[in-house]
């Protein structure tokens, strides 16, 4: 007897299909049997019927960009922890940072994130491995080991490769192996000891600054790389005005060049940290206003390419550090999607299509899995949104084991009410 699950009159969305209206998904066997208007018979025969009225059906949502803290800080996030708090939030495949300690740089490395995951049985977990030794910019990693591995892609995340020809060895490696460099784009020789960007705001709290040309710089550099490679490069958590205009040219171009955009780059600017609160440091750091405006008209213009959390669980008492010492990052993961319909949804930034496309189908390709779509065949990993659920995000609720969160309190929209992941329910409210 096939294991069957029948998901019935739900608005299905999706957009690696151009589909958006109402109908029934039939997973059949861990994978997409039927998406199309199923009789009564069939419902008869199924094990589980889910009633998604009034509901989105969408692909399994995906990040490519979380931070699972294993191994080495597994006091701020374990793999476990971090799927947990995945599925929760409607992800059904997430790709880990290597930023780890030590950082992902062998096979063996992403070879122990991957059985980790697997054996959460949770959400799909990958993987990038570092571009250099240690994250140190100047010896390549394993590369060619990482991807037979199963490593999605390359980057030293939290660090740029200051070294342009370092970059290029690595863009050349990656070539071989048919793989995306992913970069955080900061020249470190402008951005210094800088805390939050740059400007009139840092200069009145007494704070460095990170000058938005240190990501500009960087960008503008691996644009001109890449002219020369042709490689598949990813740019990530974009947030400047100037880094539009670059990603743009590169697009006009026909280069292989994709970005992505976090939420918080998305809602908040560099005047959220005038109370000094270590929940607002991120790097890159919140910009201006015309910065955000920037980002969303990029949005709109389709020259973004995936949505990603850059969840970065912190402990408590790191944070409660003074702001020039504590860490970096923001604890986003589980109120990411209503983080996403508040800033592109609501101001109408954004259709849902348009949304549902930058969270499966567009990132899938980016980092090359056969994902983020509900075509027959594909493996049954699906999300059930009520777009019109009002909830409060409370951190003390987070399924992570981190609560640096700014969010806290705030009221948003969109709920998932099921996650299922190769055709099994792995959350439901």
């Amino acid at each position: 007897m096939a294991n069957q699950l029948l998901i019935k009159n739900g608005r299905v969305i999706d957009p690696a299909n151009d589909l958006d209206r109402k109908c029934d998904v039939l997973i059949v066997d861990g994978a997409v049997a039927e998406v199309g208007d199923f009789n009564g018979a069939v419902e008869k025969s199924v094990e589980r019927v889910i009633d998604a009225a009034g509901k989105l059906v969408t692909p399994g949502l995906i990040d490519i960009h979380v931070h699972f803290r294993e191994p080495g800080d597994e006091e701020e996030e374990t793999i476990a922890s971090g799927s947990a708090a995945a599925v929760a939030a409607g992800f059904t495949s997430v790709v880990c940072m290597p930023n780890t300690n030590p950082a992902i740089e062998s096979e063996t490395d992403v070879e122990y994130v991957h059985r980790k995951g697997r054996q959460t049985r949770k959400t799909h977990v990958y993987c990038m491995g570092a571009v250099t030794k240690k994250r140190e910019g100047v010896e390549l990693a394993e590369m060619g080991l990482m991807a037979e591995a199963g490593a999605r892609g390359f980057t030293d995340d939290g660090h740029g490769v200051q070294d342009p020809a370092v970059m290029l060895r690595a863009l050349k490696y990656a070539k071989m192996f048919d793989v995306v460099v992913a970069q955080h784009c900061q020249d470190d020789s402008f951005a210094g000891s800088g805390v939050m960007n740059a400007g009139y705001c840092s200069t009145i709290l007494g704070l460095p600054g990170i000058d938005a040309l240190a990501e500009e710089a960087m960008l503008w550099r691996d644009i001109q790389l890449v002219k020369k490679t042709q490689v598949q490069y990813h740019a990530q958590h974009i947030s400047t005005t100037g880094s539009v205009e670059l990603i743009r040219q590169a697009k006009k171009g026909s280069l292989p060049v994709t970005c992505e955009v976090t939420p918080h780059h998305l809602l908040l600017t560099e005047q959220c940290c005038a109370d000094y609160d270590t929940n607002y440091k991120v790097n890159p750091p919140l910009r201006g206003q015309k910065d955000v405006d920037a980002l969303k008209e990029a949005i709109a213009e389709g020259l973004v390419d995936a949505l990603a959390s850059d969840h970065a669980p912190h402990l408590q008492s790191e944070k409660e550090l003074e702001f020039l010492t504590a860490p970096f990052g923001i604890a986003s993961l589980e109120c990411a999607l209503g983080l996403y319909i508040k800033a592109l949804i609501e101001p109408k930034v954004l259709d849902w299509l348009g949304l549902v496309r930058l969270m499966t189908a567009s990132p899938a390709r980016i980092i090359g899995i056969d994902k983020g779509t509900l075509s027959r065949g594909k493996q049954g990993d699906v999300t059930i949104i009520d777009p019109d659920a009002e909830w409060k995000i409370d951190v003390n609720e987070f399924l992570s084991k981190s609560r640096n969160c700014p969010y806290h309190g705030w009221t948003v929209k969109g709920k998932v009410e099921m996650t299922i992941v190769g055709g099994e329910v792995r959350y439901e409210i």
